[in-house]
């Protein structure tokens, strides 16, 4: 497929991209006590206040007013929909990941509630038992040997890390909105989605405006343990400790030979 979904799908993941490796090629790392996994933290910071300026002003309120005036059963049928959808993209990384059950479950969801859920609005196959997985191609570069990288703050998008920034092209081509010719309806779609989702997280909002001083470092924590969890599905090594020096200690001397 040609046309303006690519466009805007190479400007969207290709900007941030460009950006962050200006940065790093030009010195934008803290000073030797800072998080190794988050070199850039100065510049993701300040993404981080675009983006917490932007959901302040447009994303929340609009989220809100979606959460209190549509009825749960419609959200529910959303939610349904797009989970649909995911199911797909599941089964290809479940697939590439060499997970027959993952992939063999994620295709039998998806088709159960195409066809016996009104087009995944119903979720029959839960109600079938079938289990619901979670894979993506970030997940997919991380099963077979991608390193994660450090971590992004990403314009709009949100955290991110290099690995699952490379993977946004593929996300993008295999997410079945994108391919939807209509314009107007694609379009659609993927702004209710984006609010359907940012309405999801109203209620842990509260939980993280209480308990975290430092808001950022919080989301950043959260989504790399989240991130690390999902590619070990569940299951991640234990990670080796990292030990700073003291600038005021003296250097040991060599033993004599």
């Amino acid at each position: 497929m040609s046309g303006l979904p690519e466009v805007v799908g190479l400007r969207r993941w290709l900007g941030p991209g460009l950006l962050c490796l200006g940065l790093l090629l030009s010195g934008c790392a803290t000073g030797p006590n800072a998080n190794p996994a988050d070199p850039l933290e100065p510049w993701n910071r300040g993404v981080y206040q675009f983006n917490d300026a932007l959901d302040r002003a447009v994303l929340k309120p609009v989220a809100t007013v979606y959460q209190e005036s549509t009825p749960e059963l419609v959200r529910r049928g959303v939610g349904n929909f797009f989970g649909n959808l995911e199911d797909a993209w599941t089964t290809v990384n479940g697939a590439l990941q060499l997970k027959g059950q993952v992939a063999a479950e994620s295709f039998t969801r998806f088709w159960v509630n195409t066809l016996m859920g009104l087009g995944g609005v119903l979720d029959v196959a839960s109600e079938m038992q079938i289990p619901r997985h979670n894979e993506d191609f970030g997940q997919t570069l991380g099963y077979w040997g991608v390193g994660a990288g450090p971590y992004l703050m990403l314009p709009v998008l949100g955290p991110s890390t290099v690995r699952d920034t490379a993977a946004l092209p593929a996300e993008w081509r295999g997410d079945l909105v994108t391919h939807i010719e209509d314009v107007p309806v694609r379009n659609t779609l993927i702004a209710v989605r984006g609010v359907h989702k940012r309405a999801r997280l109203l209620k842990q909002e509260g939980l993280l405006e209480g308990a975290a001083l430092d808001k950022y470092g919080f989301i950043r924590d959260s989504y790399l343990q989240y991130r690390r969890n999902l590619v070990y599905d569940g299951n991640p090594p234990e990670e080796p400790m990292i030990e700073y020096e003291d600038p005021g200690e003296e250097p040991a001397e060599e033993p004599a030979k």
